[in-house]
């Protein structure tokens, strides 16, 4: 029987059946998604508008912030929907895009954060080849090659998701449509296919981790041969949180992806999801942004200017 006439639609993990704290549930991940809306929009928007930040690490960060946008917005809102209307269901159709879109935008975060240290390893370690190695061409090419080997991956795993047999329980331990947690709810054994490309993923993600991490040690051992102490804590103060994140990441998503598989519903396994596909949409903008002087400045700008415009046009009204 084809998968497809069997389950037409998943049940997503409640947080609670009591009506106020879905309610509590609901307002707090609205706070945290205007917070990652309002976070990431500000950084596109003013590299976007200011010339001055139209440099390669800049143009890395908009991507960041236009994927950070994209991955929350998958599995956020419609969990607070859920929560608003007290119920849990999502179609087919929607899990399948869910998993495609989701497994699209959180591996290519990564690639971009990989990116993006060895960006500031080129800028620190090799400043006088910078403007060769880090030009505008290769720029573009990183980014599109970070974006499209996603795309592909993604298909993969959502292709070889839906095309196995899921059994009459449709019932997703997670709050939005997670590949461990829909690997349970199939029928037969047969999605080695699946496991060969969480490995393949594991493998790649494992890869560029390992790659910051060189990558970081090298920017420290440069940091260290500053003569100026202020120079050398502002570096330390943008790595530090920068790998905090990353390894917070990789850790969260490795126990959701590798662990063995459990018919039981763990709350490790809620926490797990909540800090890799919630938390760095709304860490990133503060860590790359909030603590950059020449974003805050441009953000200055950007409001003195709103608002000088604003009272401009009520003084001429």
């Amino acid at each position: 029987i084809s998968n497809r006439t069997t389950v037409t639609e998943f049940l997503l993990l409640e947080f609670s059946y009591v009506r106020e704290l879905q309610i509590l549930h609901f307002v707090v991940f609205l706070v945290v998604y205007l917070a990652a809306l309002v976070g990431n929009l500000l950084i596109i928007t003013t590299v976007a508008i200011d010339h001055r930040l139209h440099t390669p690490m800049y143009f890395f960060l908009a991507n960041l912030s236009i994927l950070d946008l994209g991955s929350i917005s998958v599995t956020v809102p419609k969990s607070m929907a859920n929560s608003l209307l007290g119920t849990r269901s999502i179609s087919y159709s929607g899990c399948i895009v869910q998993v495609f879109l989701f497994m699209f935008l959180l591996p290519a975060d990564l690639a971009l954060l990989t990116v993006m240290a060895y960006d500031r390893y080129v800028a620190i370690c090799h400043p006088l080849h910078y403007e060769r190695v880090m030009n505008r061409r290769a720029c573009v090419h990183m980014a599109a090659g970070a974006w499209m080997s996603c795309v592909v991956y993604s298909a993969l795993h959502t292709g070889n998701t839906f095309t196995l047999t899921f059994c009459d329980n449709n019932v997703v331990d997670q709050f939005f449509c997670e590949i461990p947690q829909l690997l349970k709810l199939i029928c037969s054994g047969s999605y080695l296919n699946e496991v060969g490309v969480i490995a393949f993923g594991a493998c790649v993600a494992f890869s560029c981790f390992v790659f910051i991490i060189v990558s970081y040690v090298q920017i420290f051992k440069a940091v260290l041969r500053m003569p100026s102490e202020q120079g050398r804590h502002k570096a330390f103060s943008t790595c530090l949180p920068h790998l905090a994140v990353v390894s917070l990441f990789l850790c969260t998503t490795s126990f959701a992806y590798l662990k063995p598989s459990s018919k039981s519903t763990s709350i490790l396994d809620l926490v797990s999801a909540v800090l890799y596909s919630v938390v760095p949409p709304v860490m990133n903008p503060v860590i790359y942004s909030m603590r950059n002087k020449e974003i805050k400045d441009a953000l200055r700008k950007l409001m003195w200017w709103r608002l000088f415009t604003k009272k401009k046009r009520t003084v001429c009204l």
